[in-house]
């Protein structure tokens, strides 16, 4: 029973982990197509980083399914060398998520904050 869960457990964390791929390359996608969609007709003199910002919250849900992938293939009977391994990659992940989240929402303010109109 153990084998057939270890097999289970190995095909899940394979379609999430094509998941996170997937994403990641939707990210990419839209934002070449948006850089394009800008070089040809300059119009908002911060679409850099409206792109950047747009880019950054597709890797973060990538990472969140690549990080979910790694903690089903180890749920079933993990050894210790597996747990070691996996609270590597999560205190790895964890940090590029924070500072990747830290740097998308300073981003976001900075895109925001010249729009906005001083209250009178």
């Amino acid at each position: 029973m153990e084998e057939v869960l270890k097999e289970l457990a190995g095909m899940v964390a394979l379609v999430v982990e094509c998941i996170a791929v997937v994403l990641v390359t939707w990210g990419a996608v839209l934002g070449v197509a948006d850089g394009l969609k800008h070089v040809t007709r300059p119009t908002d003199p911060g679409w850099r980083r409206t792109a950047w910002v747009n880019f950054g919250m597709w890797l973060l849900l990538a990472l969140q399914f690549a990080l979910g992938a790694d903690i089903v293939r180890s749920v079933i009977a993990p050894t210790w060398n597996d747990i070691g391994q996996l609270a590597s990659i999560a205190l790895i992940r964890t940090f590029l998520n924070y500072f990747l989240e830290k740097d998308i929402d300073e981003a976001r303010r900075v895109v925001v904050e010249p729009n906005e109109r001083p209250a009178r």
